[in-house]
């Protein structure tokens, strides 16, 4: 079981690049939160993560509040904010500006990206993508919650990056649009956040905790490979500490430890995650979702999903009907 790969399907990772900007010296890009445009360009994500990819050029990048250094992107290099936070980027370091709301929108008649041409003055020039990554938040997304504010990823060594160079060419077409453009953008978005997060993984330190440091760690990398191939299988602690070899204690003890969450508790959440998308499905009881993800009681399923989210699952289902479209 591919534990990364099987969280990015659950909670939906569905990306769009929005606009193609060229720019020339001196000019700055204010992006607004993700929460006060989410509506409009993701509608059917609770969350959404910003991201931008330098094509050409070089720039600055930092979050709205600065609590943390600016970073410098050249030609290769991308910028992640997975917890929608407003950020701006620029040709001169700390340069701030204004948000333009009336950029953000979903178009009806034409395919994205937004193109944007003569940003700024005329200096050196510099071209750059912007998007946004659309996933669940609830009932559990493990991914977000364990992730930094702002992800500078340096482009790989080899120069032939298949992703990027697969980028230009898709982004080359805005001029001419061709049918599966814009899903052919949306795909690579997603793409570039998936190779993200396996070197994020790769760099981080030995000492670090939280659900993507755990996918690396030998016993509860494997504890959370087995709780994820089979959910609904009556999995207790002392069951999965013989699995990946351990005491019941310790594996307790380890689990929590890196993960800042028990095991059970973990399961019961990923299980409520799973049930939510099953509800998605007009032809799936709430019954049937809750046996499907380990439930042996329907009253038991309710209450548990109402304590995690806030409503029992037969007004969350009416609530999100409109809006899932994935």
């Amino acid at each position: 079981m591919d534990v990364l790969s099987d969280v990015m399907q659950a909670v939906r990772l569905t990306g769009a690049i929005y606009f193609d900007v060229n720019a020339r010296t001196p000019w700055v890009a204010e992006t607004p939160p993700m929460s006060s445009i989410c509506a409009e360009v993701m509608p059917a994500f609770e969350h959404v993560i910003a991201f931008h990819i330098m094509l050409d050029g070089w720039c600055w990048a930092q979050l709205a509040d600065e609590s943390e250094p600016a970073v410098r992107l050249e030609a290769g290099d991308a910028i992640i904010f997975p917890a929608g936070d407003g950020h701006f980027m620029s040709s001169e370091k700390g340069k701030r500006g204004t948000p333009d709301y009336t950029l953000y929108y979903r178009p009806r008649n034409r395919a994205l990206p937004f193109v944007l041409k003569q940003v700024g003055g005329e200096g050196e020039p510099a071209r750059f993508v912007c998007g946004y990554l659309g996933c669940d938040a609830r009932p559990y997304n493990p991914v977000i919650e364990g992730l930094p504010r702002m992800m500078y990823v340096r482009r790989s060594g080899d120069e032939s990056d298949l992703t990027l160079e697969l980028l230009r060419l898709a982004v080359a077409e805005t001029a001419n649009p061709k049918p599966g453009g814009e899903t052919i953008l949306s795909k690579l978005s997603e793409l570039m956040f998936l190779q993200a997060l396996r070197k994020h993984m790769e760099e981080l330190p030995a000492e670090s905790r939280g659900w993507i440091a755990a996918l690396r760690d030998r016993h509860v990398g494997e504890a959370l490979r087995l709780m994820h191939s089979r959910p609904a299988e009556n999995w207790t602690l002392d069951a999965l500490a013989r699995e990946v070899g351990m005491s019941r204690s310790v594996f307790a003890d380890r689990f929590a430890q890196i993960m800042g969450t028990p095991a059970m508790q973990y399961l019961s959440a990923w299980r409520l995650q799973l049930a939510a998308r099953l509800l998605e499905r007009p032809n799936v009881s709430i019954a049937q979702a809750a046996a499907e993800v380990g439930y042996g009681s329907e009253a038991a399923f309710n209450r548990a999903f109402k304590k995690q989210v806030g409503a029992p699952p037969g007004a969350w289902r009416r609530e999100r009907a409109p809006a899932v479209t994935a």
